[in-house]
């Protein structure tokens, strides 16, 4: 663990090293029970079984990592998450045209709902610091940055506009964008000194105030794609599992068909000369 955070990451750690890992220790696993199966059946014959006793494995795998949260490290897409467009100094002046009228037509959302668009708020709006473990940050991590910390600005009014489930009977196979607009504005100081808790509910700026930073942010909802992979992954070794059993249903109907070939032979009349 002290590695993982203090070492420089490359190239070779741990992309390339990661790579290698997985691929050695998958030729291990396979590769011995190949070779234990092909001293006593055949090389060919116990690679079928192998072969197919593996992706019967992945299958049952997979289909857990489908059908239930596991807490283990597996293959999952992208998690929902709000997404930041743009900020505006008000809804009306937004280039995205669906949330124009959203303090009209949206709806105010509940302490729940805002506490997680909060979140993708603060991950947009708060200045982020490179850490040298991490290495250097993107171009634009900072892009929609205002404020140093979390203290410096608050939240008036978060609404919602759109998303709902789509109906197939209706021909509906997209879900609907959901829009988020938050309102934020700078906190006023009361100039307190440091060891003095802060209002509970703290006041915006003086709007007149050329350093005190309004407007909306305004954020569309990504539903992810949390279990494309698995169904992928799923979908792939359950066709690989179904040739593996197909391949070894063909060549034992190969083996019956020598084996009446073979009697068929053993069994025919020998011709005498006379």
């Amino acid at each position: 663990m002290f590695a993982s955070e203090f070492l420089e990451k490359t190239m070779w750690y741990p992309t390339i090293l990661g790579f290698l890992v997985v691929f050695f220790a998958l030729a291990l696993f396979v590769g011995l029970i190949w070779l234990l199966l092909g001293t006593n059946l055949g090389a060919r014959l116990g690679f079928l079984i192998s072969f197919t006793a593996v992706t019967g494995f992945g299958v049952v795998l997979t289909l857990l990592w489908l059908t239930t949260a596991s807490p283990l490290n597996t293959i999952k897409g992208r998690i929902p998450e709000w997404k930041v467009i743009e900020i505006a100094k008000t809804p009306a002046d937004a280039t995205t045209a669906e949330i124009r009228n959203i303090e009209e037509k949206g709806t105010q959302v509940g302490k729940a709902k805002q506490a997680d668009v909060k979140a993708a708020v603060d991950a947009a709006l708060i200045t982020k610091e490179e850490v040298k473990a991490e290495g250097p940050l993107p171009e634009d991590a900072n892009k929609f940055a205002r404020f140093a910390t979390v203290n410096d600005y608050t939240i008036t009014n978060t609404y919602e506009l759109g998303g709902g489930i789509p109906n197939p009977l209706n021909f509906e196979f997209k879900h609907k964008p959901l829009f988020a607009v938050a309102g934020f504005c700078a906190v006023k100081d009361l100039g307190q000194p440091f060891y003095v808790p802060p209002p509970i509910k703290p006041n915006c700026a003086d709007p007149s105030d050329e350093h005190a930073e309004t407007g909306f942010l305004v954020m569309e909802r990504d539903l992810g794609s949390i279990r494309v992979p698995p169904m992928v992954a799923f979908a792939s070794t359950t066709l690989l599992f179904i040739l593996g059993l197909c391949l070894l249903h063909w060549r034992e109907k190969d083996e019956q068909v020598a084996e009446q070939r073979a009697a068929g032979t053993a069994l025919a009349p020998v011709p005498v000369k006379v």
